[in-house]
């Protein structure tokens, strides 16, 4: 059995291994990370032959460091990422390049419609109906959009978005509320088979599956970080935010929106934002926790998107895709029936 894990910001991590009587055996981990000493690798196979095939990550990693020799330094991976690789080898989970990708940039639709096309371009994935897809956002008017489980009212001024132009509606996905500014932001959704999580944690599988716009960021010299457990972040703050929906016929929707450029004040005046929210950031001012695009690379908002489906792209080997007239119908009618309605918005009061 084979399985590959690429730590998000670190190194490959490979394993291989058998399995008898029900136990490991026969593994070897490989991959372009450091270790110190060299024969503590030795100690790392020694330490997974002979676990049951049933034990999860903690109990890899927990085996793994009870066998490390004092001083150990591991470069590039940990414990709990060969623990991952171990786990995708024994449920032979398909990696990025096993899969068709495409990429979708297609014309500005309204919010609404890029929450539906969210939701029906994910359960087409599922159903096999549709190939792998990373889509960047185009919209044509503000809007805050806010989590599945948010309360409304505690996170939305409505006179503060009624005076700025911003529409208000809600998304799938947990997580907390995006401000979307016309032309402020950068947004994308990644349309994935559970397949290619299999084996991770749910944290984990954020780190996973925004890997490749951390590689993008730091083409465009920005030294881009992951925190735990949904930020993307840069030496001067957060960057943006990344949330989840996994749907019961096997699709998994991962969206991510960055700030290109904001009005600190705008965002004060239209969201709540309360002191004890912001008490744990280290901040006391909003405006000042999220770093935008632009100021960091001068470039514009289309230069930075053509990086990140060109780094995709190359990554991944994804070739350029559109949405069909029947998903943008499924689309439409789904806004009619439930992102349009006051029944969905106000779901959580």
């Amino acid at each position: 059995m084979h399985g590959e894990y690429k730590v998000p910001g670190g190194k490959l991590v490979v394993v291989d291994l058998d399995v008898r009587d029900g136990r490991i055996a026969d593994f070897h981990l490989a991959g372009d990370f450091f270790l110190e000493p060299d024969d503590a690798l030795a100690d790392i196979d020694a330490a997974v032959n002979g676990l049951p095939e049933t034990a999860d990550v903690g109990a890899i990693a927990s085996a793994i460091r009870a066998a490390l020799p004092d001083g150990a330094q591991l470069l590039g991976f940990t414990p709990e990422s060969v623990g991952t690789a171990v786990r995708r080898a024994l449920i032979t989970a398909p990696g990025w390049r096993d899969f068709s990708w495409e990429i979708v940039h297609d014309r500005p639709v309204s919010p609404r419609m890029n929450l539906a096309l969210d939701e029906v371009l994910t359960t087409r994935v599922g159903d096999g109906r549709r190939n792998p897809t990373l889509r960047m956002w185009e919209w044509n008017e503000s809007a805050v959009v806010i989590g599945s489980f948010q309360s409304l009212r505690n996170e939305v001024d409505p006179e503060g978005a009624q005076r700025h132009g911003f529409d208000v509606v809600r998304r799938i996905s947990g997580g907390g509320a995006m401000l979307m500014a016309a032309n402020s932001i950068v947004t994308y959704s990644l349309y994935v088979p559970a397949s290619l999580v299999a084996g991770m944690t749910f944290a984990d599988s954020y780190a996973f599956l925004d890997d490749w716009v951390l590689q993008a960021l730091r083409s465009l010299g920005i030294d881009a970080v992951y925190q735990p457990l949904n930020d993307i972040a840069g030496p001067s703050g957060k960057i943006g935010g990344a949330a989840q929906k996994r749907l019961a016929n096997g699709g998994v929707l991962h969206h991510a929106t960055l700030s290109y450029d904001m009005d600190g004040q705008v965002m004060t005046e239209v969201l709540r934002i309360g002191r004890e929210k912001l008490s744990d950031k280290g901040t006391v001012s909003a405006a000042k926790r999220v770093d935008p695009l632009r100021s960091q690379t001068g470039l514009s908002r289309e230069a930075i998107i053509e990086r990140f489906t060109d780094t995709f792209a190359t990554l991944y080997g994804a070739v350029p895709g559109h949405i069909t007239e029947e998903e943008y119908a499924e689309a439409e009618a789904l806004v009619a029936s439930k992102f349009a309605t006051d029944a969905w918005l106000h779901r959580v009061p």
